[in-house]
């Protein structure tokens, strides 16, 4: 795996977040790819309407996506013509785009063009058997989310449920705000890390290398968002970017 092979390098595996089709839809090939030579796993965004667990910067960005005809169907299409990267892709989407597409044809097409997992934010924790069954039959992952206030009863149920990683909010409220990383937060963390068996990414105001590097150690990886989508709307290169939050640079 991507993540556990970041991980005996000795450092925090790159999870790198962004929203398809922005800021340009014509683009979307090419900023996949770029943001791929510097990542080790992909998480793609599907623009939503109200997308209530982000912040501004990827609220903006899926409103302008939506803007140019940006679906979960124009997604998997694009990925479907595409020569995808080798990097694991997993789809970030609320709830409704999924259900709209049909949770058995949505692990059909999504296993066609090479996507390995999905994140559903907006689904309870115990009214995901039925999408988890459809990802099953074809060897999909469906991550689940935790954050600090999850009850340490939940935090075990969750953890032995999610599949490919645990994703871990560091904060309650919306992404893209910069996370500070007291204390309170690593010994959370590490919680997470006592109760899963698979790797853990942390996620939610993680925007420089400073914070990946408080990061190393106590996860396996890290989930950037809403800085790596302002890297792209300000044009500039986003594997090197990624690049540059290594210990290696």
């Amino acid at each position: 795996m991507a993540i556990r092979a970041a991980e005996a390098r000795g450092e925090p595996a790159i999870v790198a977040f962004l929203t398809a089709g922005y800021p340009s839809a014509a683009k979307f090939r090419e900023h996949l790819l770029a943001v791929a030579s510097g990542a080790d796993v992909i998480e793609l965004g599907v623009p939503f309407t109200d997308p209530m667990a982000d912040g501004v910067t990827i609220q903006r960005s899926s409103q302008e996506a939506l803007k140019q005809g940006v679906s979960l169907r124009w997604i998997l299409a694009e990925l479907g013509a595409m020569q995808r990267p080798d990097t694991p892709l997993i789809l970030m989407s609320y709830l409704n785009p999924l259900l709209n597409h049909g949770f058995e044809r949505l692990a059909a097409d999504a296993t066609e063009v090479g996507v390995c997992g999905f994140i559903v934010p907006d689904l309870p924790f115990d009214e995901g058997e039925e999408l988890r069954a459809a990802l099953h039959q074809h060897g999909l992952a469906l991550v689940q989310m935790v954050s600090p206030v999850t009850t340490e009863q939940r935090l075990a149920e969750v953890c032995a449920a999610s599949e490919g990683f645990v994703y871990a909010v560091t904060m309650t409220g919306t992404t893209g705000k910069k996370v500070e990383v007291p204390e309170a937060v690593l010994e959370y963390l590490q919680r997470v890390v006592a109760a899963s068996k698979l790797p853990v990414c942390a996620g939610f105001g993680i925007r420089d290398r400073e914070q990946v590097e408080l990061m190393r150690g106590h996860v396996a990886g890290v989930i950037v968002g809403s800085a790596l989508v302002e890297v792209l709307e300000r044009g500039e290169d986003p594997g090197a970017w990624l690049r540059a939050l290594r210990s290696s640079g």
